[in-house]
């Protein structure tokens, strides 16, 4: 029978084995090299320690020498030299220098695919790397529009003012419209597909019936929503949506939140005249985000209109008064604040990381 290699544990040693062999996110193997370091430090024979833990004589001799030989070092995993590196920082290099000049003809931009074709010796897949590792994403597109009004700050200030400080006992409203919505007409439901499965979906093919104006305003302290169809957006449809929003809210002072659409902002406005508690606010141009009634839309298209199929147009107007009715509901305000934003170094060109 062999012998073990006659190991002596310090204290530490025997404290840092038995907490490898009995915790639960050890490694097996880093597990199983502590427990033949304990097992030969308590006198265990070399077949009682591999019958032990069901692995060869040898397995444990060649960890019971690593640990005579370097101490509780020996049990990790020697450095290995690996496959070496087939690309290195002047492909890097090469793939980021080839982003500052031009793409091929007919083409608009670069591409995974095209750069390693044009370089020939580097893969798709150590292109996409190299330009993961400086943050550099080619299909991605960002987009903005900046706003040019020259009165900016003042008229976001009065509509920031309005959301986090509105008057006091006052209605904050935002209004806006969604111009020529669609009935459109989908065949739909479930689809039998030939091997027996259930596809449910829609045609791509429909057909038109008709359009509808819906005019909406978001009431801010509350989150509900009033809304009114029209088959047009005129001023006179304008103005008979605003006498059904000072009706709803008679008597108390009403501060509106409109983009700056013509029909909203006549040279001479003999209907403000004629309601004193009304009181227009113009965000600035290019700024509709500013209007929170630009986020409820979005949750009225992709809840009630995408995907849907309406036969006549007073279809798709049940349709929306029915979302309204649910939304109201639950109805909640937006928490309208401005985050803390921190300036942030511009990434550096192409040129600047290839030099």
């Amino acid at each position: 029978m062999w012998k073990a290699t006659v190991i002596e544990l310090s204290s530490e040693d025997r404290k840092t084995s038995e907490g490898w062999a009995r915790a639960s996110k050890t490694e097996k193997r880093m597990a199983e090299r502590a427990r033949i370091s304990l097992a030969a430090a308590d006198g265990e024979s070399m077949a009682a320690i591999a019958e032990g833990l069901q692995t060869r004589q040898a397995h444990v001799s060649k960890w019971l020498t690593r640990f005579a030989r370097e101490g509780i070092e020996g049990l990790h995993d020697a450095p290995r030299q690996g496959r070496p590196a087939r690309y290195g920082q002047e492909t890097e290099r090469r793939i980021l220098a080839l982003l500052d000049e031009p793409p091929p003809f007919g083409f608009a931009r670069w591409n995974g695919p095209l750069v390693a074709k044009h370089l020939g010796d580097v893969s798709v897949d150590q292109v996409w790397r190299a330009l993961r590792r400086h943050d550099i994403y080619l299909e991605r597109r960002r987009s903005w529009c900046v706003s040019t009004d020259p009165e900016f700050a003042a008229k976001a200030a009065d509509v920031a003012g309005l959301y986090l400080d509105p008057p006091e006992n006052a209605v904050v409203l935002c209004l806006d419209e969604e111009p020529s919505i669609q009935a459109l007409e989908r065949a739909q439901g479930w689809l039998r597909m030939p091997d027996g499965k259930a596809l449910k979906g829609f045609s791509v093919r429909y057909k038109r019936r008709g359009t509808t104006t819906l005019f909406a305003a978001l009431n801010v302290a509350t989150g509900m929503v009033q809304s009114g169809h029209f088959s047009r957006r005129r001023r006179r449809e304008f103005l008979a949506f605003m006498n059904e929003v000072v009706a709803e809210h008679e008597g108390s002072e009403i501060h509106v939140i409109l983009n700056n659409l013509n029909t909203h902002k006549p040279k001479r406005d003999r209907w403000l005249a004629r309601h004193p508690n009304v009181r227009f606010h113009y965000i600035p141009t290019n700024a509709s985000w500013l209007n929170q009634l630009e986020i409820w839309f979005s949750f009225l298209s992709r809840s009630a209109l995408q995907g849907g199929s309406f036969t006549s147009v007073g279809q798709l107007r049940n349709a929306i008064d029915s979302f309204i009715r649910a939304y109201n509901s639950e109805a909640a305000p937006f928490e309208w604040r401005k985050r803390t934003v921190q300036p942030i170094a511009l990434k550096k060109s192409c040129a600047d990381l290839c030099s």
